[in-house]
């Protein structure tokens, strides 16, 4: 009897698939029995590994998009090409500027909307958090005069609390739900590409990823970069930049079924030596160090059948978010180079174009009504105030834009660190539930800030400011506020700002303030004399605010002493005290974009001072002034044109206590400051500017030049002109994070001439 012939060599069990693509035929024995010679009879079949397709069959194909800041734009560049080449795309995973770019391909956004919404993006698009300056209370506006800068600290008890964040994410979340085509809550596997956002879990150190959720809020999370964005919060989940933990996260696409993984690593290049000479410099690199370790491991995992891109970045930057378009071309270069790889994934045209329609089907989701508006629960700050601050309401069509713009303006209260939205659905009704948090270093908080100036003659003067606001002390927002200044001017000022209804329109001000300061007079440029003036000032004012601007009525009294400080003794002052008490009338108009370079916009004040002495006034008179500008801009080139005037009103002549004091840089410039003393001032003046850098986050460098125009009548010393002075200067100014910085030229005809240099405005 001829001997059976051998079955197929078997595989030893602990034999490991081939990593070739497609994977090596495994064989299976079914095991039947013993047969009818007392041999074995197996059935062997063909079976397929893990991960791999079975033969003949298209992979499953799985996107990975790698963090990078502004170089994730070269994602869209190699998106561009797996189109071209027809390459279907089954799920997208990504991180940081990777889940932003995924997320916007997964939802259905088309390619070329997604190339020009990240041409209109900068670094003061995505991260200056105050809404625009003409939005903001005139409240607000009115601190961007004094000599405060950032940033703003909390106090509580003995405790000083810091920010956690340079950003809290509110003006990046306006500009995500731009790149989103789904908005309000979607399990991200219901997406046209099912999706996966990958984050950095704060609390626990380990990856984060997100499945579901608002699309905006999971790409906001994961590229919540520590140290300059607010980490995001997600239930009991503190979330930050998913490239420390896992920048290119393989592992993800494979637990989506990902079959071919397709990953596009956009490197992460370590700082020079000379770039790490600051605590954020070295920051920055430890996170690079910590990014580029993860990279090496995902890169570890990859298989022979995978696709690996990388874009050939050099030197561009991840935080150039000015020029993002400029890495789409290197993208596609990059792509291109794998192109016969890719080819052998492209589907056919007929069923590429069905996939992408089926993409590009999902629109925007539209909010159109709700029936309800819902803030989170709030310890310090009134909902119902809150609601008031918004121009959307209960029952209206939703504008997308102006609800980002309400989104803007809650965060630009200065009552909260963090503030978005999301939609539920519930039983009978609609709901837009605001998410604001409010600070955690809140709601009392200290400012500070400092001013510098000379005129290189010998004068130069600093002052010191420190401010303290103790805010939401009542329902309906009272405010106790309280300055302290030292320097050339000693000044302290408390008040107690009270608005009377929820709206806030309407308030009522006590005040009290007692300021030191010293008073030169001059004649002509010669310096005559100098005065230590000492004023004690009790007010009690209501009024009426918005946006625009404020106006207030009030009385107050006054009680001033001067002294001579240094000059011959005939000048000493006489009378040496004055108790003026009158009415007030104040009123300011900005709606300028800036108040040290603004670029467009116009701003106005006027003030009125009644002294009567049927309210105790030793003296009678009324002081009016006012002043006003307009600034627009052409390009890099900004003209503004403004004046200032001021008199007494009614026969009665001003008393020297309230004569006006004029000159310096901008104010007659080639004086020295506060050179012209007199009861009638009248003034003009052009400036033209020109931008000559610009800086993420700052207004940049500016030179420019003024011409001025104006007189002082019944000048305080007489002899002083009260002809038309005429003057121009020259200047450079910076912005800076302490305040502008002035360096300046003055002439005025008749050979008067002085340098300036100011830390602050002039």
């Amino acid at each position: 009897m001829p001997t059976p012939s051998a079955p197929p060599r078997l595989p030893s069990p602990a034999s490991k698939p081939s990593r070739r693509r497609g994977g090596r035929p495994r064989w299976l024995c079914l095991g039947l029995g013993a047969g009818l010679f007392g041999c074995s009879v197996c059935v062997f079949a063909q079976t397929t590994p893990a991960g791999t397709a079975p033969a003949g069959a298209r992979p499953k194909v799985c996107l990975v998009l790698s963090g990078g800041g502004a170089r994730g734009a070269a994602h869209v560049g190699v998106l561009k090409v797996l189109e071209e080449m027809r390459v279907k795309v089954d799920c997208v995973v990504g991180t940081s500027m990777g889940s932003i770019v995924g997320a916007a391909y997964a939802s259905g956004v088309p390619l070329d909307e997604m190339e020009h919404t990240l041409a209109s993006l900068s670094t003061d698009k995505l991260f200056k958090e105050k809404p625009p300056r003409e939005e903001r209370s005139i409240r607000l506006k009115q601190d961007d005069v004094t000599i405060l800068a950032s940033p703003e600290i909390g106090v509580r008890g003995s405790a000083v609390l810091l920010p956690r964040g340079l950003v809290s994410g509110v003006q990046l979340e306006s500009v995500l739900r731009q790149l989103s085509r789904a908005r309000g809550f979607h399990r991200f596997d219901q997406l046209p590409i099912p999706y996966r956002a990958v984050a950095t879990d704060l609390i626990t150190g380990k990856a984060f990823v997100i499945s579901q959720g608002e699309l905006s809020g999971a790409m906001r999370a994961s590229m919540s970069v520590p140290g300059v964005i607010e980490p995001a919060q997600l239930d009991d989940h503190l979330l930050v930049d998913g490239g420390l933990t896992n920048n290119l996260p393989v592992d993800v696409a494979r637990s989506m079924g990902g079959e071919v993984i397709i990953a596009v690593n956009l490197g992460t290049p370590l700082l020079k030596a000379e770039q790490l000479n600051s605590i954020l410099g070295v920051t920055g690199q430890m996170v690079n160090i910590l990014t580029e370790q993860n990279v090496r491991a995902s890169l570890d995992s990859l298989r022979p059948q995978d696709i690996l891109i990388s874009p050939e970045l050099g030197d561009f930057s991840a935080s150039d978010f000015d020029h993002m378009t400029a890495a789409v071309p290197i993208g596609e270069a990059a792509a291109r180079k794998e192109a016969p790889r890719l080819a052998a994934l492209a589907v056919s045209p007929q069923e590429f174009a069905q996939a992408n329609a089926s993409r590009l089907a999902g629109k925007p989701d539209a909010i159109g009504t709700v029936d309800e508006i819902r803030f989170n629960a709030l310890k310090s700050v009134n909902p119902g105030i809150a609601q008031e601050v918004m121009q959307t309401r209960v029952g209206k069509e939703i504008d997308q834009p102006t609800l980002d713009r309400d989104m803007q303006r809650l965060f630009g209260t200065g009552d909260f660190e963090h503030v978005n939205y999301r939609l539920l659905e519930e039983p009978g009704k609609r709901v837009l539930n605001v998410d604001a948090v409010e600070k955690s270093w809140g709601p009392n908080y200290l400012r500070m800030g400092l001013g510098l100036s000379t005129d290189f003659k010998g004068d130069a003067f600093f002052n010191l400011l420190f401010s303290l606001r103790k805010t939401w002390m009542n329902s309906l927002g009272g405010e106790w506020r309280t300055d302290v200044q030292l320097g050339r001017t000693s000044r302290f000022y408390t008040e107690f700002y009270q608005p009377v209804e929820k709206s806030q329109r309407y308030f009522v001000v006590p005040s009290l303030e007692f300021e030191r300061r010293p008073v030169d007079l001059f004649q002509q440029e010669q310096r005559l004399a100098r005065y230590d003036v000492r004023i004690a000032r009790l007010a009690l004012e209501a009024g009426r605010a918005s946006n625009y601007g404020e106006l207030r009525v009030g009385i107050e009294k006054l009680n001033i002493n001067a002294g001579l400080d240094t000059g011959p003794s005939f000048l000493n002052p006489s009378p040496q005290h004055a108790t003026p008490t009158g009415f007030t009338l104040k009123g300011v108009v900005d709606q300028l974009d800036s108040v040290n370079f603004p670029r467009s916009g116009y701003a106005g004040s006027v003030h009125v001072f009644a002294a009567r002495q049927t309210l105790g006034s030793d003296s009678e008179y009324t002081r009016a002034d006012t002043d006003g500008s307009y600034t627009r801009s052409f390009g890099n080139h900004t003209v503004t044109l403004g004046f200032k005037v001021g008199g007494a009103l009614g026969s009665q002549p001003l008393p020297a206590s309230a004569n006006f004091q004029w000159g310096g840089l901008l104010q007659q410039s080639g004086y020295p400051t506060g050179a012209l003393v007199g009861q009638t001032l009248q003034f003009a003046r052009a400036v033209y500017y020109q931008r000559l850098a610009e800086w993420p986050l700052l207004d940049g460098a500016y030179a420019g030049m003024s011409l001025e125009f104006g007189r002082m009548l019944h000048p305080l010393v007489p002899g002083n002109s009260q002809d038309l002075q005429k003057s121009a200067a020259a200047f450079i100014g910076v912005d800076t994070p302490l305040g502008p910085v002035y360096l300046g030229y003055g002439y005025a005809v008749g050979g008067f001439s002085s340098l300036y240099f100011f830390l602050g405005r002039p």
